[in-house]
């Protein structure tokens, strides 16, 4: 299996507009994050979770020209926005992109995307088939087998996804024991760090760490990175040997 880190970076993006801060000034690439977003290509078949805002340059950075299935984790928009650039697969493959989401996912799309359902068979909007999932029951996209993973983002319920030994976590504070069992023995985690003070809705570096020391997996990256973390290279050199700052373009085996 291989991961793909499309973006790594909190709601903003880094670098923050406006922001003349240290890691905002950064000539390093790896400092450099677009809205969080991982492909994952496995046994032929090819996914997305999460089309963000820079959707349209993460597909075109890595190019990626075909996809089998995007999964949604939440509806806000830094993991939503970008749905709109799905139409360039629809005019490849002459057919409907499948999405895969919670019914109340769905409705945040048929809210913020209403044109696309307003005329029958017009192709000049994304072509879409809705998949109806939920964190009881793990669901296949042609060749992968995905099991949801329910955590909480504030009050907000929010999807993970693991599959096989790959487990991928992103906007989470909370994880209730129940969860944590479908995440223990995980070869490879992903999971949220957004900066070192507490957050609202987000784990912050040392809970993030203390989750990685509760699950033990083999190795862990950390991703939807705000500016106010540090710079990569400072924060990695912080990290235990097997943790580490994922990064735009990073690519994985599993």
């Amino acid at each position: 299996m291989v991961i793909r880190f499309l973006g790594t970076g909190t709601s903003q993006g880094v670098p923050l507009i406006g922001c003349n801060c240290e890691v905002c000034t950064s000539t390093n690439t790896k400092d450099k994050r677009l809205r969080s977003s991982v492909f994952i290509e496995h046994n032929g078949t090819q996914i997305v979770i999460d089309t963000g805002t820079d959707f349209r340059q993460q597909m075109l950075r890595e190019n990626i020209n075909h996809i089998d299935g995007i999964v949604y984790t939440h509806e806000h928009k830094d993991h939503l926005a970008g749905m709109d650039d799905i139409r360039a697969f629809n005019f490849k493959t002459r057919k409907a992109v499948n999405l895969y989401a919670t019914e109340r996912v769905q409705n945040a799309i048929r809210a913020e995307f209403a044109y696309v359902f307003e005329i029958a068979n017009y192709t000049s909007v994304p072509q879409i088939n809705f998949n109806t999932i939920s964190h009881q029951n793990n669901f296949n996209v042609e060749n992968i087998t995905l099991t949801p993973i329910q955590v909480m983002h504030a009050k907000m319920p929010v999807l993970g996804f693991r599959v096989g030994n790959f487990t991928y976590i992103t906007d989470a504070n909370y994880i209730s024991e129940t969860e944590l069992q479908k995440i223990k023995g995980t070869d490879v985690l992903v999971l949220n760090a957004l900066r070192r003070e507490d957050h609202v809705s987000h784990f912050n570096l040392q809970q993030a760490l203390n989750l990685v020391e509760l699950i033990k997996p083999r190795i862990a990256y950390f991703t939807h990175i705000s500016h106010q973390l540090g710079t990569h290279n400072d924060v990695n050199n912080e990290l235990p040997s097997n943790v580490f700052l994922a990064y735009d373009g990073l690519i994985i085996n599993v």
